[in-house]
């Protein structure tokens, strides 16, 4: 099988001179044949991985964060060109969703496995997304850390906190199975996966082979119903939460009244007032994990952050890994 390794040097906070000497040592290592390509700026990972898809090769490799995953993976649809990730970037939303490790040598393994399911992935006015597409205050958060130029997670706080302080509700009308609802929300979200990223679990129970999306509308309240909010995506208990309402559903449109900041896949970008979400069903082929965890509020959180602390450490302290 032949696998394309499209590297964005940009991306997250590892610094990629130093890890494409690792992974070239661990593809050599796997067996697996193999080219690399870099991208140079915005919307190249998607040229890269077209062509390569058009030119037939099995598998093309996202070596990014969330936005690289969203350029290559929205090239590669429809095609029989799958997708695998190595999670580099800051949040991982899709690679942590489906299992994949954020750790080199463990991703590149499960690339090796080659084992692909037939993944969704979901549009926003045509625009395609395969973790999340938001408007209200995490648009208005992505907005504010675009405008960065440091990434991490101590910026990212930074920015929430600052805009949680100033934020002012959105009114929006939402079409959805049917029904119409009219009201103000401190957030709307179209859900794919189940995490924004960095274990933030918007919607807990989403799947990514079950041919929908998951809208979640975080309703206006006050800053403590807000926080609490937010602990409860944290923990993965929005079912339990009242001002948290999640919704299943081929598609959606929601409107705003009034303009504002939207995000896909946590890259902040410009829509207007209506916007249409699709979920398109088994149309990405996903190099994945061999089995599923199931999700366990408050269990699964607190492990996968536990992993992340030991991941943390293990760079800080290497040692010799088994």
């Amino acid at each position: 099988m032949k696998h394309l390794v499209i590297i964005n040097p940009a991306s997250g906070r590892v610094s990629k001179h130093r890890i494409i000497p690792h992974i070239y040592h661990r593809l050599n290592e796997l067996g697996l044949d193999f080219d690399m390509a870099f991208t140079e700026g915005p919307g190249h990972g998607r040229e890269i991985a077209a062509k390569a898809a058009a030119d037939g090769v099995d598998v093309v490799v996202a070596c990014g964060g969330d936005g690289t995953v969203n350029e290559i993976a929205s090239a590669l649809t429809g095609t029989q060109t799958a997708l695998g990730i190595i999670p580099t970037g800051s949040g991982n939303g899709l690679a942590r969703h489906i299992g994949i490790p954020v750790d080199i040598d463990r991703s590149l393994k499960i690339i090796a496995q080659n084992y692909v399911i037939a993944a969704d992935y979901c549009t926003a006015n045509d625009r395609p997304f395969f973790c999340t597409f938001g408007v209200g205050f995490d648009a208005a958060v992505s907005e504010r850390c675009a405008r960065e130029k440091r990434r991490g997670i101590v910026m990212y706080l930074r920015n929430t906190i600052n805009e949680y302080l100033k934020f002012n509700p959105e009114q929006y009308t939402i079409e959805v199975n049917g029904h119409t609802i009219t009201e103000r929300a401190f957030l709307v979200v179209a859900c794919n996966a189940s995490q924004y990223g960095n274990n933030a679990f918007i919607a807990p129970q989403a799947s990514i082979t079950d041919g929908e999306l998951d809208l979640t509308i975080v309703h206006a309240g006050n800053l403590i119903t807000d926080a609490l909010a937010g602990v409860d995506i944290l923990t993965g208990l929005v079912r339990k939460n009242a001002y948290i309402n999640v919704i299943r559903t081929r598609s959606a449109r929601i409107v705003r009244h009034r303009g504002g900041a939207a995000h896909v896949d946590g890259d902040a970008v410009t829509m207007p007032l209506d916007i249409d979400v699709q979920c398109h069903p088994a149309q990405l082929r996903l190099v994945s994990p061999t089995s599923e965890t199931r999700f366990v509020p408050l269990v699964t959180p607190t492990l996968l952050t536990m992993r992340d602390i030991g991941l943390a450490l293990w760079h800080l302290f290497p040692g010799t890994r088994q």
